[in-house]
């Protein structure tokens, strides 16, 4: 299964629907190239819970939070982590068992850092500039989340 989306508003639109249906401890990787739209997913997610504030890209930043929503939202860059046991020092595994969703841009970069998640979303800019969105679940918590994204329409 792969959703394409052709704008931003697209891509917002679809992540606010999986947003719906999160639940705290869900864990969810976003994987692509720079430009891929993860940040723009993040911001759709935002807007689903209710969080009054628009993720920006956390380059400079391991973790954002946004909270006054639905549930926290977690926002982890791992580009910039060298080494696995860098986790511990962002308290990755404490933030993302607690008691929020957290999207972890970069999240194949260190296989501990999946080892709990529970969807990886695979991002990919296409020949004519739309962007393919492809889900892959490890759980069934991860395939109830890919349902609920195509529960209307594709993006």
């Amino acid at each position: 299964m792969q959703f394409v989306s052709h704008s931003v508003e697209e891509t917002q639109e679809l992540a606010r629907r999986m947003a719906q249906q999160v639940q705290p401890g869900d864990v969810i990787l976003l994987v692509g190239d720079l430009g891929a739209g993860k940040t723009h997913f993040t911001q759709g997610v935002a807007a689903g819970l209710g969080a009054p504030d628009v993720p920006t890209s956390p380059t400079f930043n391991l973790v954002c939070e946004y909270h006054g929503g639905r549930l926290p939202l977690y926002h982890f860059d791992l580009y910039r982590l060298e080494d696995a046991s860098q986790l511990d020092d962002i308290d990755y595994w404490g933030i993302t068992e607690g008691d929020g969703v957290s999207l972890v841009e970069w999240g194949d970069k260190f296989p501990e850092a999946s080892d709990d998640a529970c969807l990886t979303l695979r991002f990919s800019v296409l020949p004519d500039g739309a962007r393919a969105i492809e889900p892959v679940p490890h759980t069934r918590r991860g395939e109830a989340l890919v349902g609920d994204m195509s529960s209307e329409s594709d993006a």
